[in-house]
């Protein structure tokens, strides 16, 4: 049968600053995604798209065609509004892991499907397989059933999502074309939209540790998001937020586990615990319950019990001892005074040399590796007084780690922190 379409027409339409047609662009991506359209033609694509751009209506046709490439999943049968959370990734952002427990405490059910680290940020599966015996990969069943019982679900996603996406961002890695809004935009939104949740909450990050550094790429990219959220149906809100320093005292696997176990204990950083509660609003605010306070959830423990419930689901043990690093490494304060620089980026590429994360998809990562920290940007440090603490299993990791940290730490400097929450973004 003779294709709708011809490849090098839509390459040239795009790179000549043509607005593609919603037919031609639901062509391209199941020619692609089918195997019609070989790399080459896509790849040149690509490099059109993140020359030229996207108007909102091709961007959200382009988005729906990657989401039909798949399934949307449908939760409608719960019982109960759904809501869900993306991060764009940053240092120390364990936030998913005491958030999805609060607000299903909160009786909104959160089916959060997460990916694994890359480079100086982590990952959410990475962190969460510290805790002995818990596992990523659940069948469609069991994540069902685990949303019906538990209210909360964090796994991996299957392949049925947004399949399109996987093979169009591998494509995207090898060709220069990740840093592109409407296909950084496209990417996330079409796996978020496909887990079918009722609302969606973006967290975007900003600062040296993001993806995003520049607070009006941010905010540009935020704004696409929601519109891609709202145009597929999906009640969507964004908070740009900082990640001009870490989140929390702790980066690395186990170390944010205990952290996040903290918070839910009602302590924790306070950073932590305001972004969380921040998020669990907009989350319960979506589906139409902001007549509760999650506050109110975390003190009384109602959160912890979810939390354990949603672990035990899985496999895991909540009351296991979380993995040990072999190797502890001290790194003092350089001087006395306010502590203004502890540079997210920097410590994030320390976690990732010191075994926490992965330069490649399948690369391993240590369960105990990682860096915490005693003091946040703002506070006072002594000169000499432990600052940082590097754990690795490996001792021979520390001095590359060490370097990275290199100018991360400033006292009494002129840097101004971003403040936590920069901006919050609706249709």
């Amino acid at each position: 049968m003779t294709a709708p379409f011809d490849a090098i027409d839509v390459i040239r339409a795009k790179r000549d600053g043509v607005v593609l047609s919603a037919e031609q662009i639901r062509w391209v991506i199941g020619a692609y995604t089918g195997g019609q359209v070989p790399d080459e033609q896509m790849s040149a694509l690509l490099m059109a798209v993140f020359f030229r751009g996207m108007t909102p209506e091709e961007l959200a046709v382009w988005t729906q065609a990657m989401i039909d490439s798949g399934v949307r999943k449908d939760l409608s049968g719960l019982g109960r509004p759904t809501a869900d959370k993306h991060s764009t990734g940053g240092v120390g952002d364990k936030v998913t892991l005491p958030l999805a427990p609060l607000v299903a405490a909160c009786g909104v059910a959160v089916p959060q499907l997460s990916g694994r680290g890359l480079g100086h940020t982590g990952g959410t599966l990475d962190k969460l397989e510290a805790v002995p015996g818990w596992r990523a990969a659940l069948s469609d069943e069991e994540y069902v059933s685990q949303l019906r019982d538990v209210g909360a679900v964090i796994c991996a996603a299957g392949n049925d999502l947004a399949p399109a996406d996987k093979v169009l961002y591998a494509l995207r890695d090898v060709t220069g074309t990740v840093e592109s809004i409407p296909l950084i935009a496209s990417s996330i939104m079409s796996k978020k939209i496909a887990e079918g949740a009722d609302a969606l909450v973006l967290d975007v990050k900003t600062g040296s540790g993001a993806f995003m550094r520049d607070p009006d790429d941010a905010r540009t990219l935020a704004r696409t998001m929601v519109g891609l959220g709202e145009a597929a149906g999906v009640r969507t809100v964004a908070l740009v937020t900082a990640m001009d320093r870490p989140l929390g005292r702790a980066a690395g696997n186990a170390v944010e586990v205990a952290e996040s176990v903290e918070v839910l204990a009602g302590g924790g950083p306070a950073d932590v615990v305001e972004l969380t509660l921040a998020l669990a609003r907009e989350m319960l605010a979506g589906v139409g319950r902001d007549d509760v306070d999650p506050a109110d959830a975390l003190a009384d423990g109602r959160a912890m019990d979810v939390w354990r419930r949603m672990i035990a689901a899985q496999g895991g043990d909540p009351d296991a001892a979380l993995p040990q690093p072999a190797e502890r490494h001290v790194v003092t304060a350089p001087a006395t005074g306010t502590l203004t620089r502890l540079d997210a980026y920097a410590l994030g590429v320390a976690a990732w040399r010191l075994g926490a994360g992965r330069a490649r998809k399948e690369d391993p990562v240590s369960a105990a590796a990682g860096v915490v920290w005693t003091a946040g940007v703002g506070e006072q440090v002594t000169a000499g007084q432990p600052l940082l603490e590097l754990q690795t299993d490996d001792a021979a990791r520390i001095p590359r780690a060490l370097e990275a940290l290199e100018g991360a730490i400033g006292v009494d400097t002129a840097d101004e922190p971003l403040p936590l929450v920069l901006d919050r973004i609706t249709a």
